[in-house]
């Protein structure tokens, strides 16, 4: 058995969960889950190791999913991502494509380990410590740094709006 067979074989069920869980479709997912492993057999040379395989995997997969909602011209539910403030609506900013426009853009720019903890609870929908496991740390590291995650989300969102608002 190959190195990519058992890669494949391991984390086939992560990926393809992980993208289920942003797509909340079974076909998208298997297309997707499908692209994203032979982007990896094709990038597996490049791989140098420096996170987890499941980590490289489930960030080809997010991208791979992103081209495809370009590709296609969808906008994502960003409901799920659980961002509430009293004093903003997320459904208000999800109506105006400016404001969703630029949240894709906090996600996109969020920097490590911020943005991969985010994305393997909100999308992945793993297990705080499942993502410990991943990288190396505590079920309470994975919380706490999932949730200054989504506290800087908020608040650049914030920022926006509260811009927005003056003009």
């Amino acid at each position: 058995m190959t190195e990519f067979e058992k890669i494949y074989q391991m984390y086939f069920k992560d990926v393809f969960l992980f993208v289920k869980g942003l797509s909340q479709n079974d076909s998208i997912a298997e297309d997707i889950t499908s692209e994203t492993f032979f982007k990896a057999m094709n990038a597996l040379d490049s791989f140098n190791r420096t996170c987890d395989v499941r980590v490289w995997l489930c960030q080809i997969a997010k991208n791979s999913y992103y081209s495809y909602l370009r590709k296609h011209g969808k906008v994502t539910d960003l409901d799920k991502f659980d961002i509430h403030d009293d004093s903003i609506s997320l459904e208000e900013n999800l109506a105006d494509k400016e404001t969703a426009s630029k949240i894709h853009i906090i996600l996109h720019k969020l920097s490590e380990p911020y943005k991969e903890v985010f994305t393997l609870r909100v999308f992945g929908e793993l297990s705080f410590l499942q993502i410990g496991k991943i990288f190396g740390r505590s079920e309470n590291w994975s919380c706490v740094t999932y949730h200054r995650a989504r506290k800087k989300i908020q608040n650049q969102l914030e920022g926006f709006v509260n811009e927005k608002n003056k003009l």
